[in-house]
């Protein structure tokens, strides 16, 4: 592979758990609501508005209230998460044998760039990457394919010399619908959950296993 492309909450970091908390609270103690954790969880994915209007409706909220509502639940994650702040086991190993051996990589990330710029800088990994393409970027969230096949062409890659690093169903679908394999960081989902997915390689919980190291040996 020519190119490796990262989604970047729960599978660069294990956040997820953070993010879903704060999204519930937001709808149970600021907006009224009364969902419950496994209610909320399958939403995880998508841009903040997305993420309102599948919950709520669509008419609900105007497009400044979405905004307002998103850069609040972004600020209690980034509150309660940064003590926690830290990338996945084996993965600043992995980032740097890749970069080592002139891997290009990339981050495709349904992230505000608020959020992606918290991990990269707080952890300074920002020079692993020749490209960025946060939610502000596409017009159409995973799993359409557009924030992959973005991330290619910024690169300078084929599709097909792609390997997407995901955590979620939704984004290893948008990686096959992209014409790409993926590889899941089981930090949020179940195996199962992937079984429609010929395009799966490899499940790991972090980047410390054979597979993991074989890919950047």
């Amino acid at each position: 592979m020519q190119a490796f492309l990262f989604d970047l909450n729960g599978t660069m970091v294990h956040d997820m758990e953070y993010h879903t908390r704060a999204w519930q609270r937001l709808f149970n103690e600021d907006l009224g609501g009364s969902f419950s954790w496994d209610e909320v969880k399958p939403q995880m994915y998508g841009k903040n508005r997305e993420v309102l209007v599948r919950l709520f409706g669509p008419d609900r909220f105007s497009g400044e209230e979405m905004d307002r509502l998103g850069m609040e639940k972004e600020r209690r994650y980034q509150q309660e998460f940064r003590p926690q702040l830290a990338l996945l086991p084996g993965l600043p190993e992995f980032l740097e044998s890749a970069h080592q051996r002139g891997i290009r990589m990339a981050i495709g990330s349904a992230a505000i760039p608020f959020n992606i710029d918290f991990v990269l800088d707080n952890l300074n990994i920002r020079h692993y990457f020749q490209a960025i393409v946060s939610a502000d970027d596409v017009t159409v969230s995973k799993p359409h394919p557009e924030v992959f096949l973005r991330c290619a062409e910024l690169l300078g890659v084929p599709p097909a010399e792609c390997l997407v690093f995901e955590d979620v169903p939704k984004g290893a679908e948008a990686a096959r619908n992209a014409g790409m394999d993926a590889v899941v960081l089981t930090t949020t989902h179940e195996v199962a959950e992937f079984d429609y997915l010929p395009n799966v390689r490899h499940f790991a919980p972090d980047f410390t296993d054979a597979f993991m190291r074989g890919l950047v040996a």
